[in-house]
């Protein structure tokens, strides 16, 4: 049975298209944090179900003193180590386009790409993206992760909505235009 289910990449980057520093710093997304302000992301995640995220950015969140925030929902952390699931956690190895039809084929709420770089970019290349949520956080890192990296079929995008916040943070809504 198909679905409507979409595949969604809701990230922050600097305005030169970086997610992080070259030592995996995500300090400057702290330059526009405000009191009250979430930039629509309880809202986006009431929308999802199932999380995609790599190993390494999973880790980065641990590390960071944090408890991983969407226990409610089906989480599949992507490694090539094989690892027990752990509840709702499950650890997969296997292969990221079969994991998306493997989701989209069942009834449910969207999917959320959490990150990083890598898996965002093996869903663009495999065209498996079906809407992107960037924030642009107003500053040139010159340097670091790059979330779009080369090697990935053009993708032409149909714009969704523009907001500006007070910080400075414009956030693009974009979804496939062959969608």
């Amino acid at each position: 049975m198909i679905t409507d289910r979409k595949v969604i990449l809701y990230i922050s980057m600097s305005l030169d298209g970086y997610i992080a520093t070259k030592d995996n710093s995500l300090d400057f997304l702290s330059m526009v944090e405000q009191e009250g302000e979430d930039y629509g992301y309880n809202a986006f995640v009431k929308s999802v179900d199932a999380v995609i995220i790599g190993r390494k950015t999973y880790e980065k969140v641990i590390a960071m003193g944090y408890e991983y925030p969407h226990t409610e929902k089906d989480v599949y952390i992507l490694t090539r180590t094989a690892t027990p699931s752990i509840g709702n956690f499950k650890f997969y190895t296997d292969d990221l386009s079969q994991l998306v039809a493997h989701l989209k084929s069942q009834q449910g709420k969207n999917i959320y790409c959490d990150g990083g770089a890598e898996i965002a970019n093996e869903l663009m290349k495999n065209n498996l993206v079906d809407e992107f949520i960037i924030s642009v956080i107003p500053i040139l890192l010159g340097d670091g992760i790059k979330l779009f990296n080369d090697g990935r079929p053009e993708l032409k995008l149909e714009l969704l909505s523009t907001k500006q916040f007070d910080k400075g943070l414009a956030q693009l809504h974009y979804k496939r235009a062959d969608k």
